[in-house]
């Protein structure tokens, strides 16, 4: 059975108390390794190292937003691999939806990203959803095919054991609107198809695909129940521990 990941998405949120307050509850709420359930936070870059100390000691992992590519050098304002790993990430996004519209990340980007971190030894959550009006257009497929061809591009079967892919239907982050379960299991059942024809059945049997998009408590279980639903990676709900821990607890539940 593969291990739920419950992940959490902090954006461009929290202040160094607040981030320390949040991650001490969570802490407190994971203290120990679990068979069935593995817990991340992805904190705002300059609080990675406060987050690391209040974590330290639990099963709580730490992952960063984003990364660049390149080796340390004249890259301002940009963050390597090496300095995420100094701060105690083992985990990093890529791709995350906002990137790609906001920031303007293409595919060929994403991908030079998805290499240098795992030649680094990071594990990815590779972000991949369509817009509305793809949707709405019967294209959810071929942009998710499109974005997953683009990000492990050149990326080896060996390589691929530490992606996760993290599916995120643009309509439905931070809209309060979420994917109906069916919905949910349709896109994730197709990525696993994608991943068994492009490395093997057996591969694609064990990678995680995480949904992402308006989780919330009332509808973790209905959705962490899919069968190709392997976690969830949350936005909003993981800034407050009482909503992110029972999310948690959902995981946990359909894990024993």
């Amino acid at each position: 059975m593969r291990r739920f990941l419950i992940a959490g998405n902090w954006k461009m949120n929290t202040v160094q108390g607040s981030a320390e307050s949040l991650a001490g509850e969570l802490a407190a709420a994971a203290t120990s390794e679990e068979a069935g359930v593995e817990v991340l936070v992805c904190p705002p870059a300059p609080y990675l190292i406060p987050v690391r100390e209040k974590i330290a000691g639990s099963a709580v992992r730490l992952g960063a937003q984003d990364v660049y590519f390149e080796a340390p050098g004249a890259f301002t304002g940009e963050i390597c691999s090496e300095m995420l790993q100094d701060c105690g990430c083992t985990f990093v996004l890529i791709g995350h939806s906002e990137r790609r519209a906001i920031i303007g990340e293409t595919d060929q980007l994403i991908n030079s990203k998805v290499r240098a971190a795992l030649a680094a030894g990071l594990t990815v959550v590779l972000c991949v959803g369509e817009q509305l009006s793809e949707r709405e257009a019967g294209q959810t497929e071929a942009v998710l095919d499109r974005q997953m061809e683009g990000g492990l591009e050149g990326i080896s079967e060996q390589e691929a054991a530490a992606v996760v892919i993290a599916y995120e239907p643009v309509w439905a982050i931070g809209t309060g609107v979420t994917a109906t379960p069916d919905q949910a299991q349709s896109a994730h059942e197709h990525l696993r198809s994608w991943v068994a024809a492009r490395y093997t059945p057996e591969f694609a049997a064990g990678i995680r695909i995480l949904y992402g998009g308006s989780v919330k408590p009332d509808n973790a279980e209905s959705l962490l129940g899919q069968p190709d639903v392997d976690g969830a990676l949350v936005g909003g709900a993981s800034l407050k521990g009482n909503l992110f821990i029972p999310i948690i607890d959902a995981a946990r539940k359909l894990a024993e």
